[in-house]
């Protein structure tokens, strides 16, 4: 009950920056150049949204509130919602649907590159957000495909240092958040790997490796089939079946 009232609340919220913007379309709020307001403030809201989704993990770790894991499917659709905004306003408000003349920005304006780099990799992993694909994908399949959310944040936050070049207050802010949940994200990977048991030596490796130290010591080799005995004296032997029964 407490997690479906709070996923009410995160989802009402996020509508919260389109509503903001419908208002000041119908009341002439959107400045002088109404695109670029459209464009920069559904790009804000994409960076907010996939950076939020990135600090899940964390806070659910840090602060042990497992429910939080339940909201990060949709914060993430959110971040793909905008993310679908912000493109949108570019191909049909700024292009007017011209095929050529987008082709022509991915060509010559770097930052426009980088952008729809950053919306095509959102595809897969707005696709694959539901259990469904957990199962079809497996788990392990399912979790790399969607660290590509890291280099997605990567790319959004170099769009937005190339676009804007000179004001670079707001990207350098979203680019030390990003930089603060990689190194978190990096630290508890080499801690869970300090943690991993060391791979056992495969049997074959093991008798390889047995054969060798045989021939240094000039013992014989021991053949399938064969007992114990080759390496030690009967006395040896039998105690070591006695011990081993």
């Amino acid at each position: 009950m407490k997690l479906r009232l709070t996923k009410t609340a995160i989802f009402l919220a996020a509508l919260i920056p389109l509503e903001r913007l419908a208002w000041k379309a119908l009341h002439a709020g959107l400045g002088a150049n109404p695109i670029e307001f459209i464009t920069h403030s559904t790009g804000d809201w994409t960076l907010i949204l996939i950076l939020t989704t990135l600090s899940i993990t964390p806070l659910r770790r840090i602060t042990r509130q497992y429910w939080l894991i339940g909201v990060r499917r949709m914060i993430g659709l959110f971040a793909f919602f905008y993310g679908c905004l912000h493109f949108t306003t570019y191909i049909w408000l700024d292009k007017f649907f011209n095929v050529h003349e987008m082709l022509k920005d991915i060509v010559k304006r770097p930052f426009i590159t980088v952008g729809f780099s950053a919306f095509v990799l959102m595809i897969p992993l707005a696709l694959t957000s539901t259990a469904w694909s957990i199962r079809r994908l497996g788990g392990k399949n399912w979790q790399r495909l969607h660290r590509l959310i890291y280099l997605t944040g990567i790319l959004g936050v170099v769009h937005y240092t190339w676009l804007v070049k000179a004001d670079l207050h707001k990207p350098i802010e979203y680019g030390v958040v990003l930089s603060i949940l990689l190194l978190y994200r990096v630290g508890v990977w080499a801690s869970e790997k300090r943690k991993q048991p060391a791979t056992p030596t495969p049997p074959a490796v093991r008798r390889k490796s047995l054969i060798v130290s045989c021939k240094r010591r000039g013992l014989p080799r021991l053949r399938p089939g064969k007992r114990s005995r080759q390496f030690f004296p009967s006395k040896l032997s039998s105690t070591i079946r006695v011990s081993a029964s």
